[in-house]
């Protein structure tokens, strides 16, 4: 079978549903995964072993987990230094930091690293937490600020990953014979990029106060603003507690935010920008590998611990990532079980039949939307939607290379995006959770009414451009 019917659905369905009744992400991930397995008629302990070794023994798992690590490790060595301290000291001196202000810098920081959807939540997150923190500004708000400057950004882009992978896969249909001519598709797209528009869109509005906020959201801000809790009681956030307890313990010592804060950021960006434009892929995970290991040995030089220090502050490190690495392990789980059960097949075949002319470019968002949501993976919708409903916009368009196909290009990856953006299964989700130091279930559940809103929108613009096409 290509599919197994409406049962494809279940295992994301059970997870989703299980994450906003318990609050656990981590065991509602793993009891879809369980029920997937109970599906493809496997045996429960065999089957679920077999899972993990296929869908966490590859190269794409290790890079993602090697980050986080060496992200746990680079903020235990800013904590151990005391630069974040004094980096939030330093700006609230010189600007007075409000919640607004915060919010406002947080978004500003999170649109300025555009060229990772891994990097930028990871980064926005780490260096704004203690700044919104003490600006009283909850951690779910933070977590969405992070989220809606990463991946929608990237989508706007043509010249990120993103669109390059697109353009690789939009080679051989219709007009587009080459990668370059794939490329020149994608650009062509970005007028009709509405999701990642609209997004970037909402978040200047409500960081600039011309919009509310609505929701969960409001709750927790209210929360924030009055008690000063910045996550709620109950929550577990991503990174832990052990970098609470790391302290500078050299006595007398005095961080630098230049050489303490600002050169590692720069080597992270250096790196990760300048593979980019030399190699034409960032190399992210090297970015924090040397960044790393100029903080360990500067701070070697300087005293400012011992090797068994070091060694020690690196292990809390990576303990404080412990959490979103085992969350992100099932996830990828759950997506591998969800492609073997044939989900966005099913997805496809059940609504390939409603596509017209006008709807075409609303049903293409609103199904890798649905597809991506449920799946946790963005790229995986691109590479099952791409081959389906661009040959179907250029059927429409007589073979002609139009606007109604570079609009339908646009859709596919805002949907794709959609999912990305804000699934609890999504390893970008889980990441903006992780860099904000929100509880994931809590950034899912404040972050959902927005996405909403924008997703809604989009498809109402959808539906008036493709009357108008």
């Amino acid at each position: 079978m290509d599919h197994y019917g409406i049962l494809s659905l279940a295992p994301a369905l059970v997870a989703v549903v299980l994450a906003f009744i318990t609050k656990e992400a981590l065991f509602s991930i793993l009891v879809g995964v369980l029920v997937g397995v109970l599906i493809t008629g496997q045996n429960l302990l065999f089957g679920f072993s077999g899972i993990i070794q296929s869908a966490l023994g590859n190269a794409d798992f290790i890079w993602v987990v090697a980050i986080e690590v060496f992200i746990g490790i680079m903020v235990a060595f800013f904590q151990k230094s005391g630069a974040i301290d004094a980096v939030a000291s330093k700006l609230n001196e010189k600007l007075h930091i409000t919640a607004k202000l915060a919010q406002i810098l947080a978004a500003a920081l999170g649109l300025f690293v555009w060229f990772s959807d891994y990097f930028s939540p990871l980064f926005v997150g780490n260096v704004m937490r203690p700044i919104t923190d003490k600006a009283k500004v909850s951690r779910e708000k933070l977590a969405w600020l992070c989220d809606c400057t990463s991946a929608p950004v990237c989508i706007t882009l043509p010249f990120t990953a993103w669109g390059v992978y697109t353009a690789g896969l939009l080679v051989g249909i219709g007009t587009f014979t080459d990668a370059a001519m794939g490329q020149n598709a994608v650009i062509h797209s970005i007028p009709f990029q509405l999701y990642g528009v609209l997004t970037i869109v909402m978040v200047l509005l409500v960081v600039l106060g011309f919009l509310p906020d609505f929701g969960p959201m409001k709750k927790a801000e209210e929360r924030a603003r009055t008690t000063g809790q910045v996550y709620a009681e109950g929550d577990t956030p991503m990174l832990s507690r052990e970098l609470d307890n790391i302290k500078p313990t050299k006595e007398g010592w005095k961080p630098s935010i230049i050489l303490h804060f600002a050169i590692p950021a720069i080597i992270v960006i250096a790196v990760t920008i300048g593979t980019y434009v030399v190699m034409g892929a960032a190399k992210t995970l090297e970015a924090f590998i040397v960044a790393v290991a100029y903080q360990a040995v500067l701070l070697l030089c300087q005293r400012a611990f011992t090797v068994r220090e070091m060694i020690s502050t690196a292990t809390e490190g990576i303990k404080s990532v412990t959490s979103a690495i085992l969350i992100l392990s099932l996830a990828y789980c759950l997506n591998a079980i969800s492609k073997q059960l044939g989900t966005s097949l099913y997805v496809v075949s059940i609504t390939e039949s409603w596509i017209t002319p006008v709807t075409l470019l609303a049903l293409t968002f609103a199904i890798s939307a649905f597809m991506s949501f449920f799946t946790g993976t963005s790229w995986g919708v691109y590479a099952i939607m791409v081959p389906i409903v661009i040959p179907l916009a250029f059927s429409i368009t007589g073979g002609e290379a139009t606007n109604l196909v570079y609009a339908t290009v646009a859709a596919v990856m805002g949907g794709g995006c959609f999912g990305d953006h804000c699934s609890p299964l999504s390893d970008t989700t889980i990441l903006s959770s992780l860099g904000s130091g929100s509880d994931h279930v809590a950034h899912v559940k404040t972050q959902l009414p927005y996405a909403m809103t924008v997703a809604a929108l989009t498809c109402i613009g959808y539906i008036i451009i493709g009357m108008c096409l």
